[in-house]
């Protein structure tokens, strides 16, 4: 059974080991360095206090986190904001990650949040399929906006509204 909770800094270590493959190992982050757990509670706590920040666990294990984040810094924009999800492989395709959206969702919308962004570097299906299943709609792709891995990649853009 998946159990979604509000993270606090304790849960930073997990969810940077969650994170780092998806730095070093794929485009699907356009960093290029692993953030360390310190960096990692550094941005989960700036996220709990504007937006929110959850994790997921099956069996007391975090298996994966969703947040919201800031998405243009100008006052009107204040209602916007862009959200991410990432899953422990070995817990793909169980629910996870619309779990984590699902109560994401609800919590940003009781922060007065209106508009939600996901950026998805290409390709990648299963992100897509996820997305579309919540109820994003796709606004545009960015062309060659990043290069990781050799090459240059696009993103996809997906829109909500709460």
């Amino acid at each position: 059974m998946i159990a979604v909770r509000s993270a606090t800094v304790d849960d930073a270590e997990r969810c940077a080991e969650i994170y780092a493959p998806f730095v070093t190992d794929s485009w699907v982050s356009f960093e290029l360095e692993p953030p360390d757990a310190a960096e990692m509670g550094k941005r989960m706590e700036t996220a709990l206090q504007s937006y929110a920040w959850l994790v997921a666990e099956i069996d007391g294990t975090v298996v994966g986190y969703a947040y919201g984040s800031q998405h243009r810094s100008r006052e009107a924009y204040q209602t916007s904001c862009d959200v991410a999800v990432y899953v422990d492989p070995r817990f793909a395709g169980q629910g996870v990650g619309r779990s984590l959206y699902q109560s994401l969702f609800a919590r940003l919308k009781a922060r007065n949040v209106h508009a939600l962004f996901a950026g998805i570097a290409l390709p990648n299906d299963a992100s897509i399929g996820l997305h579309q299943s919540t109820g994003f709609i796709s606004i545009g792709v960015y062309r060659e906006v990043g290069r990781k891995l050799g090459g240059w990649r696009d993103v996809q853009w997906f829109q909500r509204l709460l």
